[in-house]
Order: structure tokens, then C-alpha cells, then sequence
């Protein structure tokens, strides 16, 4: 299956009946970015669930470079959780995060846990739309570029937009978190 993409720019307003004929995505990111009046692609593609990495497996089926794809990861900071997002290919650096945050340490939160706070699934966890606002730090390398690609609240479902929207809509920093 090709990938496929729908760019919404609200110009215009759409009724709830309209959308569902449509066939809406409707995840709870891409209801916050409607509420935000944020200007941004939807991208789909045919997700395999043998995959051996959620965020690499978008870049090569919308045909984009890593670095334009952000994975969504959650870290628990001994107080409670926060978000990193960071290029698809790269890790998260566990120090630089605990920095950015403020904190002595920070560990990968359990999926379990990653999912019951966000409302998604692993693999599917959008930074966008979260149950529960937690602290969000995206990596710096993100400003270098005029769009980037994070996931849409499910699999196979990837929203690209602005960084900047994107850090205002989830009340983010941005710090060098990736290695």
C-alpha cells in the first residue's frame, strides 16, 4: 500500500458529521491540532507488526530521511513522567534528559506505563494530545528543520508540522537530548 497524506490548513470549518463521512483519523492529536487551529499533514501507511522499529519503519515507508522522524518517548523521573522526542535513528540520552528536566537521573518509564499515561499505544504515542500534560523535551536538532514527522496517536499514522507549533503545543523545550 502506498502512503498517503492529507494536509489540513482550517481555513475552513469542517462538522463532525463531515469528518465521518470522510473517514477522520480523529486520535486525540489530531483533535488538539484541529482545537489549535495548527496547520499540519497527515501521513498513513500500512504498518507491519513485525517491524523491529516503529520509527524507522515510518521513515521508510513515507520515503523520509530519519532525522525528519520523531520518535515519542516517556521517562519516569522518580516523580512522575516526562516526554523526549527524538530523531527516529538516534537514542535517547538518559543524562542529557535528567538535565534538561532538572533532575539527578531519569529511566525509560514501563510501556505499561507509557500507555496508560498518554491514552496510546507503544508505537503509536504522539506527543500531541497526551492524557495528562507532562514536562516535553525535544531534541535541538529538530529547529534545524522546517517540518518533522511525529507520530499521529496510532500506528501508522504520522502528523508532520512545524517545530515550532509543535513545542508551543506541548509546552516543550528544546535541548540536546539525542546521541
Amino acid at each position: 500500500m502506498q502512503p498517503t497524506c492529507t494536509t489540513h490548513l482550517l481555513s475552513t470549518t469542517v462538522s463532525p458529521m463531515a469528518k465521518k463521512q470522510q473517514g477522520s483519523t480523529g486520535t486525540p492529536a489530531t483533535v488538539a491540532l484541529d482545537r489549535a487551529k495548527v496547520a499540519y499533514t497527515l501521513h498513513t501507511y500500512e504498518h507491519d507488526p513485525a517491524a523491529p522499529s516503529f520509527g524507522m519503519e515510518a521513515a521508510e515507508a513515507l520515503e523520509r530521511r530519519p532525522e525528519e522522524v520523531f520518535k515519542t518517548l516517556l521517562v519516569d523521573t522518580g516523580a512522575g513522567l516526562a516526554v523526549g522526542v527524538v530523531p527516529v535513528h538516534k537514542q535517547l540520552d538518559l543524562k542529557a534528559m535528567a538535565t534538561a528536566l532538572g533532575q539527578k537521573k531519569v529511566a525509560m518509564a514501563q510501556p505499561a506505563e507509557a500507555e496508560r499515561s498518554s491514552g496510546m499505544v507503544v508505537g503509536g504515542i504522539s506527543p500531541i494530545g497526551q492524557r495528562k500534560a507532562l514536562p516535553t523535551v525535544l531534541d535541538s536538532s529538530m529547529r534545524e528543520l522546517t517540518s518533522v514527522l511525529v507520530s499521529g496517536g496510532r500506528r501508522g499514522l504520522d502528523i508532520e508540522l512545524a517545530p515550532d507549533d509543535l513545542a508551543r503545543l506541548t509546552r516543550a523545550t528544546f535541548a540536546t537530548i539525542a546521541r
